[in-house]
């Protein structure tokens, strides 16, 4: 039993008449995404980064040479405010890992593009990443983390987080 089976448990005693199937899933969702991000937190730290400046360069990373994009399309990609973003860039640049450059088809916005400190040390941490990633399904076999990432994909799906 996990705590979320005490959890349930009690609320199967207290209020029978309800289904908390739901609840358990979510609950475990929820703790395992706790659970996986404090170990990614900390190999991000040893980079001296933490998970908002990792996402900021993970998604310029990914998105291919030249390592560039909007401000608007890094904002679509790690699902932040604006403010949020800018802070992220600022705190970014003032690192020396990314610069920002007026969009020359959209003066009215900014491009951010990785330094090549930024891509050297986002190669580096990104390998860092994946396999702290992995460690954290070391106890899961291939066909078990293969039901695991379709559930989860249907999940957020149906949840409309796609």
């Amino acid at each position: 039993m996990d705590h979320v089976d005490y959890i349930l448990e009690q609320w199967r005693r207290e209020r029978p008449e309800l289904d908390v199937t739901a609840m358990g899933v979510i609950g475990r969702v929820s703790r395992l995404s706790l659970a996986y991000l404090k170990p990614m937190e900390r190999t991000f730290a040893r980079f001296g980064l933490n998970f908002a400046k990792f996402d900021v360069l993970a998604t310029l990373r990914r998105s291919g040479a030249p390592y560039c994009l909007s401000t608007g399309a890094l904002m679509t990609a790690t699902m932040v405010a604006s403010g949020t973003m800018t802070n992220r860039i600022d705190r970014l640049e003032a690192d020396g890992l990314v610069t920002r450059s007026v969009n020359p088809d959209d003066s009215r916005s900014f491009l951010v593009a990785l330094t090549p400190e930024g891509l050297a040390l986002i190669n580096r941490v990104v390998e860092a990443h994946v396999e702290t990633q992995a460690a954290l399904l070391a106890g899961l076999n291939a066909e078990e983390i293969e039901q695991l990432n379709a559930l989860l994909s249907k999940a957020l799906l149906v949840a409309g987080s796609a």
